[in-house]
Parts: C-alpha cells; structure tokens; sequence
C-alpha cells in the first residue's frame, strides 16, 4: 500500500471520528446518557477498525509516512478531547475532585468532613454541591496524591472544565510516555492510535474527567523511567500512581528488579510523605474506602461477576467465595512471580505488565466503565483483541447500572472477551507449535 493511501485512509478515519465527537458533546450537552453511551459503543466499530488497519500495514510504509500519520493521530486526538471538555461530564466524579480541591483551598482537611455537614456551608454554591455524589453521608475516597492534584485546580479556583482539562494533560503525559516506549522497543508510533482514539479514553477523561488519567500518567512514566534503569524514580512515581488511585500498586512486580531495595524504599518514603499533611484525621484518612466496598458489594463476594450471577441461580456454598478469592490471588500470585522473574534491566515487561492489570481487573469485574481504561496504554505494545474488546465494550455498563438485577450488559461484556481470550491463547499456542516444526525440519 502507497504511502498516501495509508495516510488518506488514516486522515479520513480521524475525521470521522471527530465527527463522533461532535455527536458526543452533543449528548453531554443535553446530559443523554443514553445517547452518550451508544455513540462510544458506536465509536468502536471506526475505532477498532482503524486499529487494525494501522497495524496490518504500518510496517510497510516509510519513516516519512509514519510520522506524518502520527501527527494525523495525535492532533486528531486533541481535536476530538476540545469537543468534549467544554460541556458537562457523564458521570458525577469530577464534582467531588472539584470540591476536595476548594476545601483543601480553605484550609480545612478532605477527610474531616463530609459535605453535607455545617462546617462546609459557606463552601457550596449551585454549580458543583448539588452535584457531589453521597454527599450526605460520605467522606471523600480519594487518596492524598489525587487530593494534591485537586489541591492544584482549587488554589486556582478552577471547576469543572478546569479539572477535565488537567486531565487532558495527564493524557498528553501518558501518549509522549507511550511514543517514549515505542520508539525505544523500535515499534512504530502509529500504536499510539491504540490509546489516543480509544473512546473509552476520550470520554472517561476529556468527558468526564476521572482520575484514573493522572494515575496512568504517572504508571506509565513509572514504566519509563524504569526503562531507563532509573529505579528510585520509578519507584517513587509508581507510588505516587497508587496513592492517586490504589490501582497501580497491581503492576509492582512488572517494575521490580530481584534484589534491589532503591525502588521499594523510594515508594514507601513518597508515600509515607503524601500521607503526613493529612494524618490529623487519624483512620479517618482512608475516607469511604470501606463504604465503598460495601456499597460494591466486595465485601460479601457478590460484586464480583461470576459470584453474583452464581448467587442469581443457586445457593452458593460458603465455600465459593473464599474459593473464587483464592483462585484470583493464585493466578495473579503466578503472573507476579513470572513477570519479576523474565524482567530484565532496561526493559520492563510490558506483556507481564498487561497481564496482572487485566487479570486484577476481570477478577474485581468492576461495575464502573472507567475502570477498563488501565490496559489501554499497554495495548500499543502488546497485540490483544480480547483486552481491546474489553475497553470498547466497557460503556455497557453504564447501562447495567439502570438494569441491576438484569446480567445482559455484564454478560456482554465479559463473555465474549473470555471467548476471545481463548481463541488468542489457542492460536497462539498453535503458531507456536508449528515454528517449532519449522525450526527442526530448517535443521535436518
């Protein structure tokens, strides 16, 4: 394929895509979450598809090519986030961001209160109170490194918009990390196409606004600077991720060199540092982490998808809970031993790294779409279409939400990813097979 095919096929699918955008501001602007979630289940199909175009034939097109396709996906990228930052946010978080940040800006301890109580009355307003979800009976949940960055937006009595936008530039962090990555693992920069278009990204973060965009920031320029032989640093960013959204702390073992303590002890000093401003608060420090919990059902196991829906057509055992825990920590007890095991310096495994976070995730099997958003970055290095699968149809959930007592949308997304996954692992195994084959009869 020409050169200016691929470039005009790529151009063509990004306008497109910005079209979709448009839809999607759209939607936010008259708050249809409906209409919202079946244009980013629309988005996928354009999405995958150019994914898939980019990596079939990417590694026949020249370094000129390549970089000026890069250039269509990144300013694209942007285009389609400027569409959806102006507007209101699907889900309901950024809100509580944006008032821990104004209460930190008043000088008054996040964890303190919750926002409904007396001593915060002179804070509320029309625009961000009335919006704060379990405002009347919970503390905030988020920990101290995500509270420092709404710090930031509150000290510059910045809203809603203002906290999308920080998100936006976490993403920017995020995709020079990814482009980072690629180069020096000399695969080509079109993968960034991966993160920078998925829609569960674009409208999680530049729509919404969630967390989770500075907290893989800082996971993926972990995974940099541990690239770069630079462990202390890295372990000190990774916990930095963990203390924005607890998530991180699951790839640990990816970054782990045997034998070395600079990054362990750099981790556990940042975050004992990131705790210290807020510990007048004592327990009460770690908020509504075990509301939350409860509220997700975690707690009794019922949360968890394969649990729940067993718990819909027969009388689980007492067993079955503590087997399915069991089970998760066994498999991802595996991949940690595995994945620290193949690590080698200067070269993280990225392969292992995806493994554990998916893994994490399917067990936990969230509730909430924007918890998916983790693998996307690894996805521009490791080929999956089970995972890719997973984030594009992650948004279902948003309809779940309406239908608890109905699997459907749950079901949909996790069975055929499992389907998927299977036929990925069998084909790989066949491949494997017959270059073995291959190799011998080469030798005879």
């Amino acid at each position: 394929m020409s050169g200016k095919v691929f470039l005009g096929i790529v151009a063509g699918s990004a306008s497109l895509l910005i079209a979709l955008a448009g839809l999607g501001a759209w939607g936010l602007l008259f708050n249809s979450e409906p209409k919202v979630v079946g244009i980013m289940i629309a988005t996928a199909f354009p999405f995958t598809l150019s994914a898939w175009f980019v990596i079939k034939f990417e590694e026949s097109q020249s370094d000129v090519t390549l970089r000026r396709a890069t250039w269509i996906i990144i300013v694209s990228a942007a285009v389609m986030r400027a569409c959806l930052l102006p507007w209101p946010p699907d889900s309901s978080d950024v809100y509580r961001y944006v008032w821990d940040g104004r209460v930190q800006a008043a000088g008054i301890n996040p964890y303190r209160y919750i926002p409904a109580d007396p001593a915060l009355a002179s804070l509320r307003d029309n625009a961000v109170y009335p919006n704060i979800n379990r405002a009347d009976y919970a503390p905030t949940i988020y920990p101290p490194a995500a509270q420092v960055i709404f710090r930031t937006v509150g000290l510059g009595r910045g809203g809603v918009v203002a906290m999308k936008l920080v998100m936006v530039l976490f993403e920017g962090l995020t995709a020079a990390s990814i482009l980072y990555l690629l180069k020096r693992r000399g695969l080509p920069s079109t993968r960034v196409l991966l993160y920078a278009w998925s829609p569960l990204a674009l409208y999680e973060f530049a729509g919404s606004g969630h967390i989770d965009a500075a907290a893989i920031a800082l996971m993926m320029a972990a995974i940099m600077l541990a690239d770069q032989g630079r462990r202390a640093a890295s372990g000190a960013l990774l916990a930095a991720a963990t203390l924005t959204k607890f998530f991180p702390i699951v790839m640990a073992p990816a970054l782990y060199c045997r034998w070395d303590w600079r990054a362990p002890l750099t981790a556990l000093v940042v975050a004992v540092g990131l705790y210290l401003p807020f510990l007048s608060v004592g327990y009460k420090v770690f908020g509504f982490l075990s509301g939350y919990a409860h509220e997700e059902a975690i707690d009794d196991g019922t949360g968890f998808f394969v649990i729940g829906l067993l718990d819909q057509q027969i009388d689980l055992p007492s067993w079955a809970r503590p087997a399915y825990l069991a089970i998760a920590l066994a498999v991802l007890a595996v991949g940690a031993v595995a994945t620290v095991w193949r690590r080698v310096p200067g070269k993280v495994d990225l392969g292992g790294t995806l493994f554990l976070l998916t893994a994490f995730t399917v067990f936990m099997s969230p509730h909430l779409p924007w918890y998916f958003t983790w693998t996307l970055p690894l996805l521009c290095f490791v080929r999956s279409w089970s995972v890719l699968y997973l984030t594009c149809a992650a948004p279902l959930l948003y309809w779940q939400a309406h239908a608890p007592d109905d699997p459907i949308y749950m079901i949909a997304v996790y069975l055929p990813f499992a389907l998927l996954l299977i036929g990925e692992v069998a084909w790989r195994g066949v491949v494997r097979i017959l270059e073995r084959r291959r190799n011998v009869s080469f030798a005879v």
